[in-house]
């Protein structure tokens, strides 16, 4: 393995967070207002993606019920990617395009928030899962790439699209990794205050 085939991805990385940083700022701080007002209130934060996306999804609802740097109560988040059992229930017959929207149907209420991660934006049970949290009333924030994809075009002028400004997938994960810890951070801060 080259060295300088390594050093190219670090700095491939590197490049892209700079270069998304004045894009990015303003809708993560809007998706932070957004998801600490819904604490707030008593709602809750679903999470869905899939593949590297589901496991995003988990991430965040863990550093949300769980800690992300520093200890506070538990906040109310559910991965809708983490139930194999709910999973594999409801995709039985080949309806694995619902599986995030019945879950949503069952769970979800006026004033939650659903977070979708979507690398390319294309796949059918994420744009379901948008339609039905907008027929719930709830907020959406979408974390996407490559231009927001079909997920971008079903979001409304009241939800927040994160989009990343590249095509490579990996690149993509690795900012959307560095955006969930601004939205933990940034909700940290609102409930704890800077530090």
């Amino acid at each position: 393995m080259s060295v300088e085939r390594i050093q190219q991805h670090f700095r491939e990385s590197a490049a892209l967070k700079l270069e998304a940083l004045d894009a990015l700022a303003m809708p993560i701080a809007a998706a932070i207002d957004t998801m600490f007002g819904a604490l707030a209130n008593g709602s809750r934060i679903f999470a869905c993606g899939n593949g590297a996306g589901a496991a995003d999804a988990q991430r965040f609802a863990a550093q949300l019920i769980a800690s992300f740097e520093r200890e506070r109560p538990s906040l109310p988040a559910i991965a809708l990617t983490a139930d194999s059992t709910v999973l594999t229930a409801l995709s039985a017959g080949g309806a694995f395009d619902s599986v995030y929207a019945k879950q949503l149907r069952a769970l979800g209420h006026a004033g939650d928030v659903l977070l979708v991660v979507a690398a390319a934006g294309y796949e059918a049970n994420l744009i379901e899962a948008v339609a039905e949290a907008h027929e719930r009333e709830m907020f959406v924030i979408a974390l996407t790439g490559n231009g927001g994809g079909r997920v971008g075009e079903a979001l409304t002028e009241t939800d927040i699209q994160i989009c990343v400004p590249s095509q490579r997938a990996a690149r993509v994960h690795e900012v959307h990794l560095l955006v969930i810890h601004c939205l933990c951070d940034g909700i940290d801060a609102m409930l704890l205050g800077e530090d």
